[in-house]
């Protein structure tokens, strides 16, 4: 992968730049290969190519991703709970992210929307 999260907070950076550029491909290797995403919104979709997927037709309807507002991220050991405060109403966005054996970040979990 050549955009390397060194902490858990460039994820969303790393997301947004890769979503804007119609990378889906880049995208899916921000999540570990087990990773789960939990979108659409009331499923979940397990494992990186199946991500991929997802992130594909997400990409095909188009749309502007914006950095949004990040809240403090809590760590447990090489876990990293992170979440922001979304631009589009949609109540939260949080993500869990493990440290890998380069020191780099990967999502394992990943909700991208809580509706409230």
């Amino acid at each position: 992968m050549t955009n390397k999260a060194n902490t858990p907070e460039d994820l969303a950076r790393l997301f947004v730049e890769l979503a804007n550029a119609g990378d889906a491909d880049g995208l899916a290797e921000l999540y570990e290969p087990d990773a789960v995403l939990a979108f659409p919104p009331g499923s979940q979709t397990v494992g990186r190519a199946a991500i991929r997927e997802v992130l594909k037709q997400l990409l095909a309807r188009g749309g502007d991703f914006q950095v949004e507002e990040a809240m403090p991220t809590v760590y447990h050991g090489d876990l990293a709970l992170t979440s922001t405060k979304p631009a589009d109403n949609t109540g939260g966005r949080v993500q869990v992210a493990r440290r890998q054996a380069d020191g780099s970040w990967l999502r394992i979990i990943d909700r991208p929307e809580i509706r409230s």
